[in-house]
């Protein structure tokens, strides 16, 4: 067999191509354009590549347009762990020389040894793929509103108090529409002292409110004219200022977030899977595209549900050595599917009656703190998600949390 091994660039890429025996047969180095990737097709055609029989690719990086290229027909991709490579140069020389070229060939000896010790990137469909992009977009979308949400509330502590506990009793606080309206409008606690109840019903008006404007006008009004500490007008004006800026990256964060969580409800539906994960308790549309996006729709990605569990971080990871042995959380994980995997435990506590006493067992029977519950039941959820996508079966409360007298029956 033929192995060929790439150490990717901005600009240019190094490729090597080595035999059974560890000989170097061939190498190039190639721009990042159509050029390159031609010239990189013809070198893996010479050395016998067919789409019967194609010479499998070592790189350390598991997107871009290079490696859309190479996945094409049955090519099998292995994206290696950058730190993993490093670990293999110094396998070949303890002098700890490095050079691109080197890298490359360090790359394709990993596949002609440990081959079998990696896995190649999944063969999911290119609907899933799609779905992956948007669910991931919207997740980082999501962090960051929320991150820009805590600066404008920590700016807002230090001389707009009146503003977070006008605010404190929606929901989302300072994401709100009605919330960044006001702050427009009102940039400083003294001007929105100066607020009347029809500016302020304006203001709620503008952001698409349309119950209980006039109450809420009022409330807003006398938490706005409450006695309040000020800082001084000079540095107030400055720090409303400061305000705004920090608005409008708010404001542009809230909009890519609900225009990414749209593009998810449009997509998802349309994928077969998406019947099966949605029946599970806790999964909607969009914790559920995130599932999705990162297990894929590639049912021979995981050998069974241990492998999945382990790559979502659910299961735990025994460390012994000699006489000490301890069991503790999985570190090495999958932190998107992870944290999805929190979510959905959390939710799934009030939409499932089993899984609301799987949880409590965990806490009083076994001690459990609780995210180390919710991370139990969380293992339990996706090792039957694993058995309901395999099998297209939907998911069954009785099946998935039998009864005492059903289990002894």
């Amino acid at each position: 067999m033929i192995y060929c091994g790439i150490d990717w660039a901005e600009r240019t890429h190094d490729v090597a191509l080595v035999d059974d025996t560890g000989q170097l047969l061939a190498k190039r180095h190639i721009t990042d354009d159509a050029v390159g990737y031609r010239i990189l097709l013809n070198l893996l055609a010479e050395y016998g590549d067919t789409e019967e029989c194609p010479i499998p690719v070592a790189i350390e990086t598991s997107r871009g347009l290079l490696v859309a290229v190479l996945r094409t027909g049955k090519r099998k991709v292995f994206a290696i762990n950058p730190m993993a490579a490093a670990r293999y140069r110094d396998r070949h020389s303890v002098s700890r020389k490095k050079s691109d070229p080197g890298d490359a060939l360090v790359l394709a000896n990993i596949l002609r040894t440990d081959m079998h010790a990696h896995r190649p990137l999944p063969a999911d469909s290119d609907l899933a793929r799609a779905i992956a992009v948007l669910a991931r977009a919207q997740q980082d979308a999501t962090w960051n509103r929320q991150q820009l949400a805590n600066q404008l509330r920590s700016l807002l502590r230090e001389y707009y108090p009146s503003a977070l506990a006008a605010f404190e009793t929606w929901r989302n606080g300072l994401c709100r529409p009605e919330a960044r309206e006001l702050l427009k409008a009102a940039p400083t606690p003294a001007r929105a002292a100066r607020l009347t109840r029809t500016q302020i019903a304006a203001a709620l008006k503008r952001a698409g409110r349309q119950r209980g404007i006039d109450a809420e006008a009022e409330r807003l009004r006398e938490a706005f004219r409450a006695d309040w500490a000020h800082q001084p007008p000079l540095v107030e004006d400055a720090l409303g200022k400061q305000m705004l800026a920090l608005l409008i990256q708010l404001d542009a964060a809230c909009t890519a977030a609900d225009d990414l969580a749209e593009a998810v409800e449009d997509a998802f539906p349309q994928h077969p899977d998406a019947e099966v994960i949605t029946s599970f308790p806790g999964l909607g549309v969009q914790l559920g595209a995130r599932v999705l996006a990162e297990i894929g729709d590639d049912r021979t990605r995981f050998a069974d549900a241990r492998g999945l569990k382990a790559y979502a971080g659910a299961s735990p990871i025994t460390r012994a050595s000699g006489k000490k042995s301890s069991i503790t959380r999985r570190w090495v994980k999958n932190d998107r599917l992870n944290h999805a995997g929190y979510l959905w435990a959390f939710a799934s506590l009030r939409a499932s009656p089993g899984a609301m006493a799987h949880y409590r067992r965990r806490r009083d029977e076994h001690s459990d703190w609780h995210a180390s519950a919710q991370r139990n039941l969380f293992n339990r959820m996706i090792g039957q998600l694993y058995h309901c996508l395999k099998h297209r079966a939907m998911f069954d409360e009785q099946t998935a949390f039998p009864t005492a007298l059903a289990a002894a029956a």
